[in-house]
């Protein structure tokens, strides 16, 4: 057994604690760089023995609503008595929350095994190609070494981007998911919405399940073209599945889902939005597909959902005011955010607080979001990649009118500029109900306010 401080250059020093994993990680290769090819991520997984084959998988892409379907999924899995990993990402406060096994985040004693586990292997990978192992290529061979190890009986794996040639993709999964495909990561995945459903359909296999969400005519031919070349089931939202009703209720919403082959009435998920109804039925459809032919106990489906949480997707962190946090970074998640807003809650006054990455579409972002706040606070989240409170507050400018926008960089303090502005609202007209405050615009922006919100609670 190698040292933990051996210092050989042909041999990593293993990890001891979770802030050295942390480091190890962060000095690779960022997530936003990427060279689209599977090539040092399947040498990774042969030196390491193939865990990803000694499990069976559902395999999840698309554009929004990755996660909260991914938890779900895990969720009536583990409702089956099913030992369940699950791999998603980005994380919003601890890098091991992208790692979990039977519905919860590795702790740090098994986030440092994990990595020392594939750590002797990672300077073999580096040193025979052209480019080193990437942060996310890391922590996927990670998580598969971690599941096989476990061992679960089933994995679920959320892609970071794209399909084809994303790290995950070297699973054969027997469920594909496709959740809506719309247009995010331009810069690496393409332009429009079509050329992008290309590269997420690499997800669907050979003699698997591909369970579409409803889609827009153009992507949907392009999923059903590749289903068809590789000999896939088809099973789609609005045909062979989907939300038959829902209503909003406190704390969530009641839904009927006519699933594969049986219908479930009266589910109550405790999140709110059509999306997240949408995002049910294609859970629901995905599990019925990996559980086989039989039809889902009813009672074990309702308790299954009951329980689904999804931190950052409209969770309420604070009351008083309100404050909720949604990691919608697209104008896809936005206009799904506004129409859970308007939907499951009447605040008035609603306030904003934005803070996006530079490489979104923020004016669209905006957009989205400008019918349904009062106003908005420009911010900013910690990291390299965040665009400037200022330059988002001169977009909003054209979108809201300069008398609806404030730029204040600092996240807490832009928290509390907008707190204040929600509570004077209601002062001013107490009939309509409650002001509330919206923490939106990245995934980080959203872990750092929760963070932060926590602590204070």
């Amino acid at each position: 057994m190698t040292d933990a401080h051996d210092t050989a250059p042909d041999a990593p020093r293993l990890a001891e604690t979770f802030a050295e994993v942390e480091d190890a990680l962060l000095s690779r290769w960022p997530e936003t760089r990427l060279e689209p090819s599977l090539d040092r991520i399947e040498a990774f997984t042969e030196l390491l023995g193939e865990p990803q084959h000694s499990f069976p998988s559902i395999h999840l892409t698309g554009t929004n609503g990755k996660t909260s379907t991914s938890r779900m999924i895990e969720t009536l899995l583990r409702a089956l008595d099913l030992r369940t990993g699950r791999f998603t990402s980005p994380h919003l406060e601890r890098m091991s929350e992208r790692i979990s096994i039977d519905g919860e985040p590795l702790d740090d004693e098994a986030f440092v095994r994990a990595f020392n586990d594939v750590a002797p292997y990672t300077h073999l990978v580096d040193a025979e190609q052209d480019h080193p192992l990437s942060f996310f290529e890391t922590i996927v061979a990670m998580a598969f070494a971690a599941f096989a190890d476990a061992p679960v009986d089933v994995a679920v794996v959320e892609v970071g981007m794209g399909g084809s040639w994303d790290a995950t993709n070297v699973i054969d999964a027997d469920v594909a998911v496709v959740l809506p495909v719309a247009v995010d990561h331009a810069k690496y995945l393409g332009e429009d919405a079509v050329t992008i459903a290309a590269e997420k359909a690499g997800i669907i296999k050979a003699g698997s399940v591909a369970v579409l969400a409803e889609q827009t005519p153009e992507v949907a031919a392009v999923l059903l073209e590749r289903a068809a070349e590789v000999g896939a089931t088809i099973a789609r939202e609005g045909i062979e599945f989907g939300v038959a009703s829902r209503t909003p209720a406190v704390g969530g919403q009641v839904v009927s889902l006519q699933g594969l082959r049986a219908r479930y009435d009266d589910v109550f998920l405790p999140l709110y939005g059509a999306h997240q109804a949408q995002n049910a039925a294609v859970a629901l459809a995905a599990v019925e597909a990996f559980a086989g032919t039989g039809v889902l106990d009813d009672e074990v489906v309702r308790a299954a959902f009951a329980e689904v949480t999804s931190p950052g997707r409209l969770e309420i962190i604070r009351r008083s005011p309100t404050v909720l946090l949604d990691a919608a970074h697209n104008p896809h998640g936005a206009e799904a955010v506004a129409a859970a807003l308007e939907d499951s809650f009447s605040f008035s006054p609603l306030v904003g607080v934005l803070g996006v990455m530079e490489d979104k579409d923020h004016e669209g972002l905006l957009a989205a979001f400008e019918p349904h706040l009062a106003h908005v606070v420009c911010t900013q989240n910690s990291t390299p990649r965040s665009m400037s409170a200022a330059a988002i507050g001169r977009a909003a400018a054209e979108i809201f009118g300069e008398d609806r926008v404030s730029v204040v960089p600092d996240l807490a303090d832009a928290i509390d500029r907008a707190a204040t502005l929600a509570e004077a609202g209601e002062a001013i007209d107490v009939s309509i109900g409650a002001g509330a405050v919206l923490v939106t615009g990245s995934v980080v922006t959203v872990g750092e306010a929760r963070s932060l919100l926590k602590g204070r609670r």
